[in-house]
């Protein structure tokens, strides 16, 4: 059994950085794409980034490209989400979860087969 554990959200003004964590138990985690989400309230739960299992290939919605970058540390069994210039529509809960192979799962939901519990992040105007 995987457990993804998310750390670092808070709140930050606009403009500001947050670095989120997700560690992950077990031995998959090495051979596994990862990918950050995001939920507003009362909307759906929408990809922001996503990494194959290396980190060679990467991927970013639009809403996010040039601002967020994700990387993984497979010696640390740990997936990042640095996200520079933070605007108030980047405020939601954010999840990571571990895809069911190695390649970019990108946003089909149905792909990812662990979810962390979540972290909220808020950013103030």
């Amino acid at each position: 059994q995987v457990q993804l554990v998310e750390s670092g959200g808070g709140l930050v003004q606009a403009g500001g950085s947050l670095r989120l964590s997700c560690a992950a138990s077990g031995r998959t985690f090495s051979s596994r794409a990862m990918g950050w989400f995001r939920q507003a309230p009362g909307k759906e739960r929408d990809l922001a980034a996503c990494i194959n299992w290396s980190g060679g290939y990467t991927y970013y919605a639009d809403s996010v490209k040039g601002r967020f970058t994700i990387s993984r540390d497979n010696a640390k069994n740990t997936v990042y989400l640095q996200m520079n210039d933070l605007k108030p529509e980047d405020t939601a809960v954010y999840y990571c979860a571990m895809a069911k192979f190695g390649g970019l799962s990108y946003s089909n939901l149905g792909t990812y087969d662990y979810w962390g519990q979540g972290t909220q992040v808020t950013v103030s105007s």
